[in-house]
Order: structure tokens, then C-alpha cells, then sequence
């Protein structure tokens, strides 16, 4: 099979430089020499040699010899196919050197080989050979001449009646059509390849061409279509135990995680693809693979590891002629060059790469490498110049299909625009970029994967606010104001957004039903996986060695899950249904969710500036604050001043902490705050402040504001748009019957003593040494969980608040993920966890809450609910409350805001969720929740109201007074 390249992507400076990625293709099989003396049955056996050799795969070699042999029988002995046997022979040996030299001597002696087939009349050994003619011509980069040779070809194989060769001919010639950019064309050929594999049962051929059909969806930015033929075409090639076809599409499903922003991920792929690429002895794959590692860390900011892979991949693409892979290499080198700031280097490799892509006809990668050069002029100021590049570039991106190419050069078309002032041409451009950009997100059906890219473009957002700002600034009466808080409205919480209004669609009516048995299948194994993992950790003589596996696994079987929910979005009716949610106008927000005593402060933090917009039901006023890295400094030192033993408990530090902070982000919209409502938007390390605690600052010699508490409910969203669908989705449902279900108290360790006499609780209190600074809080690794023994006492007040027919109390072993999954918790509108909680920055699907690990006779459970488990839960709660640690953290992603435990219980149902932002102490969050629920349902306020009535009682006595231990806790959701 033929080797067809494509670019990917890679910025090396923000909106500017990108270079690309290779992932290799179109590979012919694994059939080399040693199946020479396999086939050659006869004169023209030889000729089935060549075709295993050049993409052919083997099925098709016995009926493939039985032509041959007829055809020789036929010719009688003919000197001429003698001759041509020979010719053919020795091309095959000069094309096995794989030496530029040689395969240019291969070409000599096949085209010796076709005119003399063609003067034996042996049609068979003229398709062979043309087919060999054309492949060596795609390797060397001369897809035109490759296409020629195969057009020659289809006919003759088509004559002789052998559909795998047809099918290997019409997937040649899609290569070549993918190469030079006409992706749609391919597709067809590919289209025809496809059926005819199949239909012979040829797996190898299938696998691969299904595996050229996810790099032609790839290559047209749908990923997730690309993923979804890379994964039916990778067990086909390890069922058949094609290394080199497995080896290709590992390669390419790490190139798409790449693109997607998932570098670890793709990391994995390409180092499982590398040494497969080594043993069957694919250089062309190893350049490649090679290039591709180097290119991922480049992008962690790696350099000169970057540097060191692709100085690997270069001799291997010259040695082997391939100067589709040389141009990318060199072009990747210049984009290294450029980053570390050397741009006179980084403008003579991409001169070096320029006439390479134009010599194979590769329009992606000549297109990018007229971008970047366009965006070193850029850098050096010479922006008319920069222009000129990126205007040769651009056409080129539209002609091949290159989405995410095209919305690049937008972008940095209009950043050289904006620098000479042309602000107008500027937005019309960035605005066509952002278009893209939205489009290329749709196609990414996995939540996970459309996290990620977001992610990569937040920059193309920023950018945009910051052009929208500077034309308010020129323009104060035009609206750019506005349209900058609609940006940065819709660079926030689009997959929440987006799984919120999945939520009430019941997506898995109509899914196949072994697909939904594999989604139960895969939920139980991670399940059994659990059970094992907390039986191993909980031995003392573990091994790392064993931890590590089991986390691994665990690992991949959270991928496949991940995997098979992807596959039910895709195939779901209902799913398909869907319209995009598209984030709420400011006319919207003011009217769906404002009041008159309700104020927004959203936040969005930049690279050389921020903002901060405050709106209310009327107006709208924007606010220029310092860059982010300015921010996040102060912000972490207050977050510390709060939560640190040694300055918590000190009102100067934290004092101090405080003004630094509020003088940047709420001093310029002080004035507005009266006493309202506030709704907070944060951004970045915003996302883990505890706003209530803040204070307004004041001037030398001035006493100390109180905290904002005193004057506000303080309310937390992922965005405003995120109000509108959660009110969406709860205002047609039946409300709960009951009240309130409570889970607290669970039995970690079987040396509990209520293993040896459930009933004995008392006493097992009374034992229990008085542990006040005993926190929440636990590492993922450690099932070695002490009790919490003022979740208990929490647990006995709560309940005392309301009738016995309307709550339900779970406690010690019915403490349980079993419990906590069941469907009697939709019966209640308020629904408690009184327990440990762990968050996982890196893992986010791996946070969660710890509930009871063993059972009455000691046996280990598993008590772990985690994200994924909350997403399957089926709630109907007006509140959740997780009174543990941490439940308000996850992974903070760029564009998404904290993906953590409070989106899961959204999307299971929940109106609002109350989280903790860190290590919680035990005794004064029962304190707190005690106050808190006595708010609720005695004094009738709602839960804003009633958090904030129980943060402030505990601000006005002395044990409770730092802020450490009541403003952890923040309401995140419906605020009415």
C-alpha cells in the first residue's frame, strides 16, 4: 500500500508558528523477501511476488497464481516474459535496499518489465509491475506520476478479474488523491476499496483502508470520526498480525489525541507505534513516528528533546528519498527555531522545507510553511510582509480541506492586522477563525476530547476579547462591550453546557443492546478492579510495583468506558437530535437570570491583560485588571494566608493577603456591590478562591472590612449560561416526595470496632479519642481512612430537623456506594454525604467520595463513588450537599473551568451543589452544616441564604473565626 503524509498541527508561539504532524498511512503489508520463495509457483509466480511485496496482501496470491500460470502456459515460453520475470525480480531486489539510489534503479527495471509483459501479452504482470511503478513513485513524492501508473494499472487487474488487487489499486490511488489535498475524491476511491476487501474476506486490506479513511476524516478536522475508524481498524490488523499496519494506526490515533490536546495520551500511542515501526523494519514509519514524538514535545516546551527526535527523523526521510517527511521534519525544526527565538535559523529550515512540499505536491504542509513564515516576519515587525506569506497560505488550507490550518492563518492574519491598526479587517477575520474553530469542536462527540481541543484555542478567544475591548475603547457607543462579554461567555463551560442538556435526553433509548451491555460489562470490571485494588492496598506488605499496575489498569479500562460512551453519543437518535446549546446574549442573561438585587462579576484572565464585566439587570460596565500571572501570584498568596496552619489563624496575614488581592479584582467595581446578590464567573486560579472570605480593602490606618458575606449571597457558576440550561432541565419535573437522605459515618477499616458489634455505636464513640483537627480530606492511594466521628453527630442534628416519614438516614455500613447508587435517593430533594472526599487534579473522573469499604463481617467493598458513578446516577434534588474535602476541586482546564464532582451531580439532576475548596475540619463543618440546615428548614431561607447565615454565626465566634473554617464551603448552581 502507498504512503500518504498529512500535516497536523502545532503552535510553537501563541496564534503563530504551527508546524505539523506525520502520520504515515498507506503501508504495504508485511510480506518481504521470505514470501518470495513462498509464491514463486511458476514464471509469473514472481510477478504475485512483487504485488505482496508492493500492498497486495497474500489472501490473494493463490488465485492470483493460477492467472499467472495460465498466462504463462498461454505465452508458450515466450522469451519476453522470461525477460520481464527477470527485470521484475531485480527491481524488487533494488526496491528492498530502499536507498534514494536504488529506488530510482527499481524504476528503471520495471518500466523494463512492463513494456516486456506487454510484448509477452501477460496482462497480469503489466498490472504488477505498473502497481509497482506507481508505488515507489508515491514513496519518492511524486504523487502525479503515481497516479498516472495507477490508472494504468486498474484497468489490467480488473481484466484478470482479481478484486484484491482492484481493491489495492482503488486504495492506492485514494492515497494519492488524499496527498495532493482532494480529500473528497479520495474518499470515493476509498469507497470502492472498502467493499471489495470485505467482500474476500481480505482483513489486512480492510484495515488499512479503514485505517486511510480515519486519516482522510482526520485531515478534514473531524477527529471523532477519525477515531471511531481507527478503532475498528486496529484489531483487524492484530488479529491478522500485521505489525506494520497495527504500528501505522497506533501512530495515527496518537496524532489525532495530539491535535485534540491530549499530549500524554498521544505520547502513549506513538511509543507503542515505535518500536513496531522498528522490528518489521518501516523507516519511512520510524521517520515518522519520530518526527511525531518530537513534535508533542515541542509542544510541553520540551525544545530541545524536541530537537533531539527530529534530528533521529531526518537522515531516516533523506535516506529513504521520502521528502514529504524531510519538508515536515525541516518545517518542525524551523518552528523549534523560531520558539526558542532564533528566527534567522528558524526562516532557513523553512526555506529548506518550502520547495520540498512543492516538489511532492503536498499543499498542507507548503501551506503551513508559508504560515509560519509569515509569522516570523510577523515577530520581527515586518507584518506586510507576514501578510504576504499568510495570503499564499491561506488559499492553499481552503483548497485541501485544511480546517484547522485555514482558522489559524485567520488568526494570525488578523493579529498582523490588528498590529497596523486595521481593527475592523482584524475582527472580520478572527471572527471567520472563531467560526471554524466552533464547527471543528461539533465534530468531537467525546466530552472529554472536546474539553481538551477547547482548550488549545482559548487563545483565539482571548485574542478576539482583547480586539473587542480595544474597539469599545475607540467606539464606547457601538456595542464592542457587550460582544466582549459574549466571548468570553462562549470560551467558558461548552462541554458542561453541552452534558447538561444531554441530561434530560435519555440518550440510550434506541442503542443497540449489546452496545449497553458492554457499557454494563465495562462499569462492572471497573468495579471488580476497585474491590481489588483496595484488598491489595490494604495489605502492608504492597508493592509499588503492584500499585502501579493496578493503576494502570485502571487507567485502561476508564479509557474503554470512556470509549463506549462515546460510541452511544454517536449512534444515539436522541443524541443526534440534540441542538448545539448555544450560550446565553446579554439581553438573555439579564433576563432570564438576573433580578434587581442580583449582580454578575465574570471574570476572564489573559496573557497581557484581564477583564472583569459586572452586569445587572440594566447595564453592563467592563473593567480592565492586570494580566493573569500578576493575578494568580496574589491570589494563591491569599488562598495560602487562608488555609496554611502556620497563617490561617493570624488576621494580619490574612488581612494583608486580602487587600493585595481585592484592591485588583473587586476595588474597580466596589461601587456597584451595594448590598446585592453576587453571582461570580471566575477564571483560572479565581476558580479556587473563597470569595466570601474576601473582604473590600482599605486604606492605611482604616479598620478592616468585614468579609463580603456580610452584605452578599455569594454564588458560584462555570459560566452564566450554565443557570439558564440547569433551569431548563428541572422546571417540568415531578418534584421529590420526601425530604432529606442522609449518608454519613461510613466504616473504612475492618479494624473498626462496629465490625465486632455492628449495634455497639455508642461505645464505639465513647472510645474514640477527640480528634477536633481531624480533617475530611484523602489521597486517591490510601484506603486507610479514619472515622470522622463528627459526621455522625452532623448526621443526628440534621435529621432531628425533620419528620422520620421524610428522610432517610444511611450510616455506618449502609453508608454505601451501593446506597448512594440506588434509585430511591430520586425520591429525596435534599440529598447529604457526611464523609471524606478526594479530588484528582490530574484524573478528574477519578475524584470523588469515599463511602463505607467493608462490610459487616470485615470484607473489603468497593466504597469509592467516583465521577463516573455520579454521571449514572438518575437524581431529581433541589440540593447536594458534600460536606468532605475538596469536593469543589478537579482539574482546572483552560476554556472549562474545575471539572470536578459539582458537574456530575448536575448532570445526575441536582438544582445546586455545596463543595468544599479545601481540607476541611471535621468538627466545624458539622458546626457549619448544623447552622446551615437550621436555616433551611426552620427558618425557611433558601440554601444561598442559609449558607451565608452560617458562614457569618461562625465569623462571629472566636473558636470558628478564621475564615479557615467556614469559607471553604460554596454554594455552585440555582441561587433562587
Amino acid at each position: 500500500m502507498t504512503c500518504n503524509l498529512r500535516g497536523g498541527k502545532r503552535e510553537s508561539a501563541p496564534h503563530k508558528l504551527r508546524s505539523t504532524m506525520i502520520p504515515v498511512n498507506k503501508v504495504f503489508f508485511e510480506q518481504v523477501f521470505m514470501n518470495l520463495t513462498l509464491w514463486v509457483w511458476g514464471r509469473c509466480g514472481l510477478a504475485v511476488s512483487a504485488l505482496i511485496l508492493l500492498g497486495v496482501p497474500a489472501v490473494a496470491a493463490p488465485s492470483a497464481i493460477k492467472i499467472s500460470q495460465g498466462v504463462s502456459q498461454q505465452s508458450g515460453g515466450n522469451p519476453a516474459a522470461a525477460a520481464a520475470e527477470k527485470a521484475l525480480k531485480e527491481g524488487l531486489q533494488l526496491y528492498q535496499q530502499g536507498t534514494a539510489e536504488s529506488l530510482r534503479k527499481a524504476i528503471a527495471k520495471w518500466e523494463e518489465a512492463v513494456k516486456l509483459y506487454r510484448e509477452a501479452g501477460e496482462t497480469f504482470g503489466q498490472a504488477a509491475s505498473l502497481l509497482a511503478l506507481g508505488r515507489v513513485y508515491s514513496d519518492l513524492g511524486e504523487k502525479q506520476k503515481a497516479l498516472e501508473y495507477y490508472s494504468q494499472s486498474l484497468p489490467l487487474s480488473r481484466a484478470v478479474g482479481e478484486r484484491t488487487i482492484e481493491a489495492t489499486t482503488l486504495n492506492n490511488i485514494a492515497s494519492v488523491y488524499s496527498a495532493l489535498g482532494e480529500k473528497q475524491k479520495a474518499l470515493e476511491y476509498y469507497s470502492q476499496s472498502l467493499p471489495l476487501f470485505r467482500a474476500v474476506g481480505d482483513r489486512r486490506g480492510e484495515a488499512t483502508t479503514l485505517s486511510n479513511i480515519g486519516q482522510v476524516y482526520s485531515d478534514l478536522g473531524e477527529k471523532q470520526k477519525a477515531l471511531d475508524y481507527y478503532s475498528q481498524s486496529l484489531p483487524l490488523s492484530r488479529a491478522v498480525g500485521d505489525r506494520r499496519g497495527e504500528a501505522l494506526t497506533l501512530n495515527n490515533i496518537g496524532t489525532v489525541y495530539s491535535e485534540l490536546g491530549e499530549k500524554q495520551k498521544a505520547l502513549e500511542y506513538f511509543s507503542q507505534s515505535l518500536p513496531l515501526k522498528r522490528a518489521v523494519g518501516d523507516r519511512r514509519g520510524e521517520a515518522t513516528t519520530l518526527n511525531n514524538i518530537g513534535q508533542v514535545y515541542s509542544a510541553l516546551g520540551e525544545k530541545q528533546k524536541a530537537l533531539e527526535y527530529f534530528s533521529q527523523s531526518l537522515p531516516l526521510s533523506r535516506a529513504v528519498d521520502d521528502r514529504t517527511i524531510e519538508a515536515t521534519t525541516l518545517n518542525n525544526i524551523g518552528s523549534v527555531y523560531s520558539a526558542l527565538g532564533e528566527k534567522q535559523k528558524a526562516l532557513e529550515y523553512y526555506s529548506l522545507s518550502l520547495p520540498l512540499s512543492r516538489a511532492v505536491g503536498d499543499r498542507t504542509i507548503e501551506a503551513r510553511t508559508l504560515n509560519n513564515i509569515g509569522s516570523v516576519y510577523d515577530n520581527l515587525g515586518e507584518k506586510q510582509k507576514a501578510l504576504e506569506y499568510y495570503s499564499q497560505s491561506l488559499p492553499l488550507s481552503r483548497a485541501v480541506g485544511d480546517r484547522s490550518g485555514e482558522a489559524l492563518t485567520l488568526n494570525n492574519i488578523a493579529t498582523a492586522k490588528r498590529a497596523q491598526g486595521n481593527l475592523t479587517e482584524a475582527l472580520t477575520n478572527i471572527e471567520a477563525s472563531l467560526k471554524i474553530i466552533e464547527s471543528l469542536r461539533t465534530k468531537v462527540a467525546s466530552p472529554e476530547l472536546r474539553t481538551s481541543y477547547f482548550a488549545t484555542v482559548q487563545d483565539s478567544y482571548q485574542f478576539y476579547i482583547y480586539l473587542l475591548m480595544e474597539l469599545h475603547k475607540t467606539q464606547p457607543k457601538s456595542g464592542y462591550d457587550t460582544k466582549a462579554f459574549e466571548a468570553s461567555e462562549r470560551s467558558r463551560a461548552r462541554s458542561l453546557l453541552e452534558l447538561l442538556q444531554e441530561a434530560n435526553a435519555d440518550i440510550r433509548q434506541g442503542i443497540a443492546p449489546e452496545l449497553l451491555q458492554k457499557e454494563r460489562s465495562s462499569q462492572q470490571q471497573l468495579d471488580a478492579l476497585e474491590k481489588r485494588r483496595i484488598e491489595v492496598l490494604n495489605r502492608p506488605n504492597h508493592t509499588p510495583a503492584q500499585e502501579a499496575e493496578l493503576e494502570k489498569q485502571r487507567q485502561t479500562l476508564l479509557a474503554q468506558y470512556q470509549d463506549i460512551q462515546t460510541q452511544i453519543r454517536t449512534t444515539s437518535p436522541r443524541y443526534a437530535a440534540l441542538t448545539q446549546p448555544q450560550p446565553l446574549t446579554l439581553a438573555q442573561i439579564q433576563q432570564q437570570i438576573l433580578d434587581d438585587q442580583t449582580i454578575l462579576l465574570q471574570y476572564s484572565l489573559g496573557k497581557d491583560r484581564s477583564y472583569l464585566w459586572a452586569v445587572t439587570k440594566t447595564s453592563i460596565t467592563a473593567y480592565e485588571l492586570p494580566k493573569a500571572a500578576d493575578i494568580e501570584t496574589i491570589a494563591r498568596k491569599f488562598r495560602d494566608a487562608v488555609t496554611a496552619p502556620s497563617s490561617r489563624n493570624s488576621p494580619d496575614r490574612v488581612a494583608e493577603a486580602n487587600n493585595a488581592l481585592s484592591q485588583i479584582i473587586l476595588q474597580p467595581v466596589a461601587a456597584q456591590l451595594a448590598q446585592k446578590r453576587l453571582l461570580i464567573v471566575g477564571d483560572g486560579v479565581l476558580n479556587y478562591l473563597p470569595f466570601a472570605a474576601l473582604s473590600l480593602p482599605v486604606k492605611s490606618g482604616e479598620n478592616a472590612n468585614p468579609p463580603l458575606i456580610v452584605d452578599h449571597e455569594i454564588v458560584l457558576l462555570p459560566s452564566a449560561s450554565t443557570l439558564g440550561i440547569l433551569r431548563q432541565n428541572y422546571s417540568d419535573r415531578q418534584p421529590p416526595t420526601r425530604t432529606l437522605a442522609i449518608l454519613a459515618d461510613p466504616v473504612f477499616s475492618a479494624n473498626d470496632e462496629r465490625i465486632k458489634n455492628a449495634s455497639s455505636v455508642t461505645t464505639q464513640q465513647a472510645v474514640e479519642s477527640a480528634n477536633p483537627g481531624l480533617s475530611r480530606s484523602s489521597r486517591d492511594n490510601n484506603v486507610q481512612f479514619n472515622r470522622l466521628k463528627f459526621t455522625r453527630q452532623e448526621a443526628q442534628i440534621i435529621q432531628a430537623l425533620i419528620p422520620a416519614n421524610s428522610r432517610t438516614e444511611s450510616l455506618d455500613f449502609e453508608a454505601s456506594r451501593a446506597t448512594a447508587t440506588s434509585s430511591n435517593l430520586s425520591q429525596y430533594k435534599i440529598i447529604h454525604f457526611a464523609t471524606h472526599g478526594f479530588a484528582n487534579s490530574a484524573h478528574p473522573e477519578l475524584s470523588g467520595i469515599v463511602m463505607s469499604l467493608v462490610d459487616e463481617k470485615g470484607n473489603p467493598l468497593n466504597g469509592f463513588l467516583r465521577i463516573t458513578d455520579i454521571f449514572n446516577l438518575k437524581l431529581a434534588a433541589d440540593l447536594v450537599v458534600l460536606s468532605a474535602c475538596q469536593t469543589g476541586l478537579g482539574q482546572n482546564i483552560q476554556g472549562e473551568g474545575m471539572v470536578g464532582l459539582t458537574r456530575g451531580f448536575m448532570y445526575a439532576g441536582a438544582q445546586r451543589v455545596v463543595v468544599s475548596l479545601w481540607s476541611v475540619d471535621d468538627e466545624g463543618t458539622a458546626t457549619l452544616m448544623s447552622s446551615f440546615y437550621q436555616g433551611m428548614l426552620q427558618k425557611g431561607l433558601t440554601p444561598a441564604a442559609a449558607l451565608r447565615a452560617a458562614q457569618l454565626e461562625m465569623w462571629k465566634q472566636e473558636k470558628w473565626q478564621s475564615p479557615y473554617y467556614w469559607a471553604a464551603f460554596t454554594l455552585q448552581g440555582e441561587w433562587r
